[in-house]
């Protein structure tokens, strides 16, 4: 096959709904809503028509910057507002539930976007799940690293099948997040927070995994409470397939020393390689993600396709399209809270595994799971 005759268009765009117009509320108003999810809903085409927040003057304020028409005073006003038919939360994921109670009540609501984590915990995500089944409401849930350019452009790769048979798979992350606030009280903070976005971008390249093993140490940058500051874990598939993630948040010591943060991603299959980088660690420089692979059907050539869309606030697009995909062709959107539930079960394993400090079947997660919240 030669270079011409292998196809470079890697899917990274997201699969818009044939109607952009549907009503939008939105519940928050810090930098997650301002500055991604507002901006990517803008440069779609999306509708958000009212905003709500803990804080009425932040809402007003996010609103005036955005061109939302209207303010509510508190979140319960905008769920109860007949003009809303999308709900979008980006609130912190201790308060997701307690919202998401009282929107399925609402008729005129037909689907929520939640933020990741779903929950704090595996009992709350299902209970909001299920919530959400009941009263036949689409749920989707923020897995925007799942619309990262170069995860889908990997994605594409796979299923193409220009690596062949996956044998390693490793994310390398050496940056600083910023914990929010919330976290402080919670002593789960890096796989449940960060973490989380390469556990779910393993399952949606590979799948779920057979088996679970996770050790992790505290960050010194971390002052609060915590048992995950510094993490590591590796999936092992079926099929013997490795995919392992090394979550590094202390990553630089500070002033003094030589800064060299980055997300690294590398796979390597029985008929090629791809390898990329996440452009996250350098915004708001709009730094787009890369990626690069090889592969026995073009012999002996590197291909580097290139693009401007980055993960924030780009990939916002893709969370928010999918759900009014789901909602418009009455369908199961792609992150679907069904699915995320898994996404739930495999950190639940990881978390395991640091505990007893052993390797854990996914199964018995899930299947554990299933059972503390019947």
């Amino acid at each position: 096959m030669s270079e011409l005759e292998l196809d470079l268009n890697l899917n990274i765009e997201p699969v818009m709904p044939a109607r952009k117009d549907y009503r939008i509320g939105c519940i928050g108003s810090g930098f997650i809503m301002r500055d991604c999810h507002l901006v990517a809903y803008r440069d779609a085409g999306f509708n958000p028509v009212a905003i709500a927040s803990r804080t009425y003057a932040n809402a007003k304020a996010v609103a005036e910057l955005r061109g939302i028409p209207k303010v509510h005073e508190t979140w319960e006003q905008l769920i109860r507002d007949p003009d809303i038919e999308i709900l979008d939360i980006a609130v912190p994921p201790d308060k997701q539930l307690e919202i998401v109670r009282q929107a399925v009540r609402q008729k005129h609501i037909k689907g929520i976007l939640c933020q990741k984590p779903l929950a704090m915990n595996s009992r709350e995500a299902r209970e909001i799940v299920e919530l959400c089944e009941h009263a036949g409401v689409k749920i989707g849930v923020n897995s925007n690293m799942r619309y990262d350019q170069s995860i889908r452009a990997l994605k594409t790769v796979l299923d193409r099948g220009y690596l062949g048979e996956p044998v390693l798979a490793t994310i390398e992350m050496r940056a600083i997040p910023h914990w929010q606030d919330f976290l402080h009280q919670y002593e789960s903070v890096e796989i449940l927070n960060m973490g989380i976005h390469h556990i779910d971008a393993f399952r949606y390249l590979f799948g779920d995994p057979q088996k679970v093993t996770a050790v992790a140490r505290r960050d010194p940058r971390t002052t609060f409470k915590h048992i995950d500051g510094i993490s590591q874990y590796t999936f092992q598939y079926e099929n013997e397939l490795m995919a392992t993630s090394l979550d590094d948040v202390w990553a630089w010591p500070g002033e003094g020393a030589e800064r060299d943060i980055y997300i690294k991603w590398r796979v390597v299959g029985l008929d090629g390689l791809a390898q990329g980088t996440i452009g996250w660690p350098s915004y708001p420089e709009r730094a787009p993600s890369t990626i690069a692979f090889t592969t026995k059907r073009a012999p002996n050539r590197w291909f580097r396709p290139t693009w401007d869309r980055v993960w924030f606030p780009d990939a916002f697009q893709g969370t928010m399209a999918q759900l009014l995909r789901a909602v418009e062709t009455n369908s199961e959107p792609e992150i679907g809270g069904r699915d995320n539930l898994k996404t739930m079960a495999a950190v639940d394993a990881c978390y395991r595994s640091i505990a007893e400090g052993r390797t854990v079947s996914f199964s018995e997660v899930a299947a554990a799971q299933s059972t503390t919240n019947h």
